[in-house]
């Protein structure tokens, strides 16, 4: 095999293994490509550069997603980031990465540089706005010697990823480990200007949806801000042997997903039967419905305030009379497989998609099937 060929074979496995998020560095990518496509030793000179597996990255982004999709989610995310910009200017953030540059794919992170001089300052920022976050330290030997670099996780309605350094590199120019020039970096201002370019959206109409932000909360943010506390709610095992109430419900939402994979309402009631259970345990079904009040339709409510009632016509526990009501409601049949869906998910050790994953699936629903 050519030199060229192998590079080109090389940089198309570690783009596949890098879009599908089985490795998350361009190193890993190209040392497991190498191994799989050559089978043995690869020269340096014929792996590919970072810069080229990026390109084949946004290949499969672009074959995968399509332009029009990619180019929606672009501003979205764009805007997302302007948001975050907005609230932690008191910290000179910068936007980089793929949402700056537009090179996104699925699962790519709203990248932002923030400066402080402890992490901590930035952290009480966040729990001001209740979000859920991971602050991370990771080591790295780089130039000889070894550094610390701190990284904060935020999950929002797109996954935010926040770098901190100190105040005094503000001024400092990153170089990119794929290019190994400058990281291009965008303060709020200078965003703002890309999207009126490359959206055509002006400055008043930027400033509006911010302002939505603001004022009304995405509903899948809500969503994800009432799911990942149920990882904390530890469950009686005699009926749930899987463990805490969020691996549980999202199992329920896998085998509902195999069931109706076009249906929103019954993938959210699946997803979010249990959220009441990290508010109020003595009656998580009346304090789950007040959580997610305003933010489902009237199906998707009225399946989760029944869903215990489901286990009950399939125990014969209910009274004949409610029993009846039920059968003779037009979603009785959707009730009945939300219980099938909900007893199933209750398998230790099954395999689950995360939560960002199953909120993003239900959020493309009507780009997928059209509905």
């Amino acid at each position: 095999m050519s030199s060229m060929k192998l590079r080109r074979q090389i940089a198309w496995e570690a783009a596949r293994l890098m879009y599908s998020r089985d490795v998350s560095e361009y190193y890993q990518a190209k040392q497991k490509a190498a191994r799989r496509i050559h089978k043995g030793w690869v020269k340096p000179a014929d792996l590919p550069s970072n810069a080229e597996i990026r390109e084949q990255v946004q290949i499969l982004a672009r074959l995968h997603e399509g332009s029009d999709h990619q180019r929606h989610r672009l501003l979205e995310m764009r805007l997302r980031a302007a948001w975050w910009l907005r609230q932690l200017k008191e910290f000179h953030p910068r936007l980089i990465g793929s949402v700056l540059s537009g090179a996104i794919r699925q699962g790519s992170d709203v990248d932002i540089h923030v400066f402080a001089s402890n992490p901590h300052r930035i952290t009480l920022k966040l729990d001001e706005f209740g979000v859920y976050y991971d602050l991370q330290r990771k080591r790295v030997q780089k130039d000889g010697e070894q550094r610390v670099f701190t990284h904060i996780h935020v999950r929002d309605e797109f996954p935010i990823e926040l770098t901190v350094y100190h105040p005094s590199l503000l001024g400092f120019r990153f170089r990119s480990s794929i290019t190994n020039k400058a990281i291009e970096r965008s303060s709020l201002s200078q965003l703002e200007r890309l999207i009126v370019l490359e959206h055509n959206i002006d400055p008043q109409q930027q400033a509006a949806r911010l302002n939505e932000m603001d004022s009304c909360p995405d509903r899948f943010a809500v969503f994800l801000s009432l799911l990942v506390p149920l990882e904390n709610v530890q469950q009686n095992l005699r009926f749930h042997p899987e463990g805490d109430a969020l691996f549980h419900s999202l199992q329920v939402y896998g085998h509902a997903k195999e069931q109706m994979p076009y249906d929103e309402e019954f993938l959210l009631a699946a997803l979010l039967h249990d959220v009441g259970k990290a508010i109020d345990p003595d009656d998580h079904v009346l304090a789950g419905l007040e959580s997610i009040e305003g933010f489902v339709s009237n199906r998707t409510s009225w399946l989760i305030a029944n869903h215990m009632e489901a286990h009950k016509i399939h125990d014969r526990t209910i009274g004949a009379r409610r029993r009846k009501r039920l059968v003779a409601h037009h979603w009785y049949e959707d009730l009945i497989t939300l219980g099938e869906c909900d007893r199933a998910g209750r398998v230790p050790g099954a395999q689950v998609e995360s939560i960002e994953e199953a909120l993003d699936y239900i959020e493309q629903i009507d780009e997928m099937f059209g509905s």
